[in-house]
């Protein structure tokens, strides 16, 4: 029997600003898209959080019984410097600097972003599209809006009319912006673009004659805007009209208000039931930036090499970590916050590693079917992780006082708390159970594994300095790291 007859999940919707009872268009089946990364750099460990998110979300609803599609795009051509319709592709400009192929930084940061995304314990998409891959099916949606009278042509580029659609529709729905207020806080551009006014965004660009990602259209030969490639993506996959929309909060305006325009111009429909954004990462309580140096990657958190943090930490406890406040909060990257983390990590650990240990008797002090309830209801109230973890350690605590002979358990409730601890700690928040010591060969080849892959990433990265510094640390510990052609394997003195 599927779980989701039995719990009223609500989800937060950013379209009403109100939790809604979740009422999927199929019954049984949910469409999610998920706004995927630009594939320039290194995966940002904020995208880490966002995309976590969403992957415990995916989690939950799978748990429940929903057969869920989950999209998750790749973009890989379009996206232009400052999110803006002018400037150099990310990809292209990164490209030129580095003297080689766009689709070699492609390739190269993909890798990166699913290796990352691995070592999190990640569960990968149903689907996982490109926007290259889907530059006819993006065409024939630019057609449809320039047929239907939202879009004009101009010297080969098409661009959207933001104002002729604000006749009929509602430009800013999403994001509660007023197109008034836009047009008053917009600069005049001073005739240094085509478009008709400011607030008008590209759906095809012209290419400039030194720009080498290029396709040819009926209106230049060219490449489609950012904003576009979701609306083609999850509409191909997904339908006109599906169930749930994600990204973060720094998606909300201009990106997916955009696609709400191109989808109500194209479609005549609005595309999505629930639009849920996840909320920032901070570091050390500022904004994450390189420029001030308030900055650290995925790969200097796990190994350790970073002059912020005091130690290393495991993947799982920096996951646990993100779990412990809601997906809509602000949360702050701490060292401190991480080392509370990680000593309750373990804790939990610890707690889970006793279950099979414990004695039972012929009453329970502890009413598990109310607990278990209490996990569902935290969960169901918009994903709310956090309370989770807190219902949780009340099970933590009373499996220690079971231990210590102060309290007792019956055999059908000792089941009944192991399959649904073991259920939210590692089907549904992701967890890895990993002991203090992480002595095993199997635990000591994950991380030597983990290790070796962020010194392949260094090395495509050219950061040398950085893949010396693994290669030497490692050797130091007594483990030997051996190059071949068909990969780095290791040995332990």
């Amino acid at each position: 029997m599927s779980l989701y007859n039995s719990n009223k999940l609500k989800i937060y919707n950013t379209l009403s600003g109100e939790k809604e009872v979740f009422q999927p268009i199929t019954e049984g089946h949910v469409g999610m898209y998920v706004c995927g990364p630009t594939v320039y750099s290194n995966v940002h460990l904020g995208n880490v959080r966002t995309f976590m998110s969403f992957d415990m979300i995916f989690r939950y609803l799978k748990h429940l019984g929903y057969k869920v599609r989950y999209v998750r795009n790749i973009t890989d051509a379009g996206h232009l410097e400052n999110d803006a319709d002018v400037g150099e592709d990310k990809i292209t400009k990164k490209a030129r600097l580095e003297a080689i192929e766009p689709m070699e930084i492609v390739q190269r940061y993909t890798v990166d972003f699913h290796n990352v995304l691995n070592t999190f314990n990640f569960l990968p998409p149903s689907i996982e599209p490109t926007a290259t891959g889907h530059i006819i099916e993006q065409i024939e949606l630019i057609q449809s809006i320039i047929d239907n009278g939202f879009a004009y042509i101009v010297n080969g580029s098409v661009y959207f009319d933001v104002h002729k659609y604000n006749e009929t529709k509602e430009y800013g729905i999403l994001s509660k912006r007023k197109l008034e207020d836009l047009i008053h806080n917009t600069r005049t551009l001073d005739g240094q673009s085509d478009k008709k006014n400011p607030q008008d965004f590209a759906l095809w660009k012209k290419a400039e004659p030194t720009h080498i990602m290029r396709w040819p259209s009926p209106w230049s030969d060219g490449f489609p805007g950012w904003h576009l490639e979701c609306t083609a993506m999850s509409t191909k996959y997904l339908g006109e009209y599906f169930d749930i929309h994600g990204g973060g909060m720094d998606l909300k305006f201009p990106h997916h208000e955009c696609e709400i325009a191109q989808n109500q111009a194209a479609k005549g429909k609005a595309p999505v039931k629930y639009w849920m954004h996840a909320n920032m990462l901070e570091l050390n309580g500022a904004r994450m930036s390189k420029s001030t140096g308030n900055y650290i990657n995925p790969a200097e958190l796990l190994s350790g090499d970073n002059d912020i943090m005091s130690k290393a930490y495991n993947p799982s406890v920096i996951r646990f970590f993100m779990m412990q406040a809601s997906y809509r909060s602000i949360l702050d990257l701490t060292d401190a916050g991480l080392a509370a983390a990680e000593k309750g990590f373990h804790r939990l650990m610890d707690a889970i590693s006793l279950l099979d240990l414990l004695k039972t008797g012929k009453t329970s002090s502890f009413n598990v079917t109310e607990w278990k309830q209490k996990c569902y209801d935290a969960m169901n109230d918009d994903f709310n992780t956090p309370i989770l973890i807190a219902t949780l350690f009340e099970a933590v605590k009373f499996i220690n006082q079971v231990k210590d002979g102060s309290a007792t358990l019956t055999s059908d409730d000792l089941l009944i708390l192991k399959e649904t601890i073991e259920t939210f700690v590692f089907d549904v928040l992701g967890l890895v159970n990993i002991s203090k010591e992480n002595t095993s060969n199997d635990k000591l080849a994950g991380a030597v594994e983990i290790l070796i892959n962020l010194r392949k990433e260094a090395r495509l990265n050219k950061d040398f300095a950085l893949s010396d510094k693994i290669r030497n640390e490692l050797a130091e510990a007594g483990i030997q790291l051996n190059d071949s052609r068909e990969g780095t394997t290791f040995t332990t003195n």
